[in-house]
C-alpha cells in the first residue's frame, strides 16, 4: 500500500508534483503503523478432513477379521486401535499447541497424517503442528518442546495398562511367521503387573489398544531423541545452549548404528541425516540462550529423560521367521 497523497501543489525546492494517477515513491505511513497480522488463524475444514482420513486409515489398520464376525464386530475391532492412537497423537500435538497459545507463539492446529494401512502397519504417520514464528525465549522453547511428549505420555499410560490387561498370553506355535515388537521398559512393567513372570515358550499377543499405546511409546521415544529440532533437541538446547550440537551429532551416530540392529531405524535415521545436511547440527539461536533454565524446568527436563528411557527400545520392530 502506498501513501494516498494526490496534492498538486508545487513542493518546496522546486520539484514538480506527481500526477494524481502516479504512485508516490515513499512507503505509506499506514503500512508503517499497520496492526500485526492476527495469530492462530486456522483452516478448520482441512484439519477436520485430515483427522477423518486418519481415523479411517487407522481403523482399517486395526481391523481383525475372523470367521463368523459381523460387520459391526469388524468395525469395532478397528476402533479399539484407532481411537486410542488418535487420542494419544492429539494429546501430544495439543500439548505443543496449548503452550504456543500460552507463550503467544503463532502455530497451527494439528495436522493428522494418514498412511496406507497395508503399507504402514500403524495406519498413520503421526501428527504435526507448524509453528509460524521464532521462539521468543528459551523458556518458551522449552515449555513448547516438552509439553507435547508429556501430554502424549500421560495419555498413553492408561491405554497401555488397559490394553495389556485385555491382551492374551499364548504359547508360540511350532513355526513362527509373525511381527515382533520391541518391549520398552514401560511395557515390561505393565506386562509384569498383569501376568507376572512369563514362562518360556509363551508371549503376550497384544490387544489393538495395547498396540496403539505401543505405537504411542515409539513415537514419544522418537520425538524425544536429543537431535536438532525434534522435541528432544529443543529440550537439550534449552538446557545446554550451543553445546547441544555435540549431543545432536552423537545422536545421529547412534541412530546410524541402530540401523544395523533393526531396519525400523532406517527411515528416522535418513530423516535426521537430511536435517543435518540441510540445517546443520546447531539449533537456531534464541535471544536469551545464555540464561540458564530455572530449577523447576530442569526437573521437568529430567522427567523427559525418564520418559525417553521408559519408552525407548533399540529394536522396535522385527519379523520372526521359523522357530522362535
Amino acid at each position: 500500500m502506498n501513501l494516498d497523497d494526490h496534492s498538486t501543489s508545487q513542493p518546496a525546492g522546486g520539484f514538480e508534483s506527481l500526477p494524481a494517477s502516479a504512485p508516490p515513491p515513499w512507503p505509506a505511513l499506514d503500512r508503517l503503523l499497520e496492526q500485526p497480522r492476527p495469530k492462530f488463524q486456522h483452516r478448520y475444514r482441512f484439519h477436520v478432513l485430515l483427522f477423518v482420513l486418519t481415523l479411517i486409515t487407522a481403523t482399517l489398520s486395526g481391523v481383525t477379521i475372523q470367521p463368523g464376525m459381523s460387520l459391526g464386530a469388524i468395525l469395532l475391532s478397528g476402533l479399539w486401535y484407532s481411537i486410542p492412537i488418535l487420542v494419544i497423537l492429539a494429546a501430544h500435538e495439543f500439548g505443543h499447541y496449548t503452550f504456543c497459545r500460552l507463550h503467544n507463539v503463532d502455530a497451527t492446529l494439528p495436522y493428522f497424517i494418514p498412511a496406507p494401512p497395508l503399507i504402514f502397519i500403524a495406519g498413520t504417520f503421526g501428527a504435526v503442528i507448524r509453528i509460524k514464528e521464532a521462539f521468543p525465549s528459551k523458556k518458551a522453547l522449552f515449555d513448547i518442546g516438552v509439553a507435547g511428549p508429556i501430554a502424549g505420555f500421560v495419555a498413553l499410560v492408561p491405554f497401555l495398562y488397559w490394553g495389556v490387561g485385555m491382551s492374551e498370553v499364548k504359547a508360540h506355535a511350532g513355526d513362527v511367521n509373525t511381527l515382533s515388537l520391541g518391549e520398552p521398559l514401560l511395557y515390561q512393567l505393565m506386562a509384569w503387573l498383569h501376568f507376572g513372570k512369563l514362562p518360556d515358550g509363551v508371549d503376550v499377543f497384544l490387544h489393538p489398544m495395547a498396540f496403539a499405546a505401543w505405537f504411542g511409546m515409539f513415537a514419544t521415544a522418537l520425538n524425544l531423541l536429543p537431535f536438532g529440532q525434534l522435541d528432544g533437541g529443543h529440550i537439550v538446547y534449552s538446557v545446554l545452549g550451543r553445546r547441544s550440537w555435540y549431543v545432536s551429532a552423537a545422536t545421529l551416530g547412534a541412530a546410524m548404528f541402530l540401523t544395523f540392529l533393526s531396519l525400523s531405524w532406517v527411515l528416522m535415521t535418513a530423516m535426521m541425516l537430511v536435517m543435518a545436511i540441510v540445517l546443520g547440527f546447531r539449533h537456531p539461536r534464541i535471544l536469551d540462550e545464555h540464561m540458564p533454565l530455572d530449577g523447576r524446568r530442569k526437573l521437568v527436563a529430567l522427567f523427559a529423560l525418564v520418559m525417553f528411557i521408559l519408552c525407548f527400545t533399540p529394536v522396535p520392530i522385527s519379523f520372526l521367521i521359523g522357530k522362535p
